[in-house]
């Protein structure tokens, strides 16, 4: 993937792709997903996604480099950086 100075690399459930530097992981799940489906699903099967985007409504949950459960409005992303969402 091409990417320029000012953009990151990183792997969205097994996809490439490169956002801007400073953008947050739930930014980059919508961006590089078109917002076409949820982030994650709910216990109950519900589609959810970020709404607050400040890491208070924890909707937003997804595995990043392995670490399960984080808020990934709130995690700026980094090169080759690694997520996994279970509603994409």
């Amino acid at each position: 993937m091409k990417t320029t100075d000012d953009s990151v690399s990183i792997e969205i459930n097994g996809l490439s792709g490169a956002v801007a530097a400073g953008t947050t992981v739930a930014a980059a799940i919508a961006l590089l997903n078109n917002v076409r489906a949820p982030l994650r699903t709910s216990v109950t099967g519900m589609p959810r996604g970020a709404l607050c985007g400040m890491g208070v409504c924890h909707e937003c949950h997804a595995t990043i480099n392995g670490v399960a459960h984080r808020r990934s409005c709130l995690v700026e992303c980094l090169p080759g950086m690694r997520i996994h969402t279970d509603g994409l």
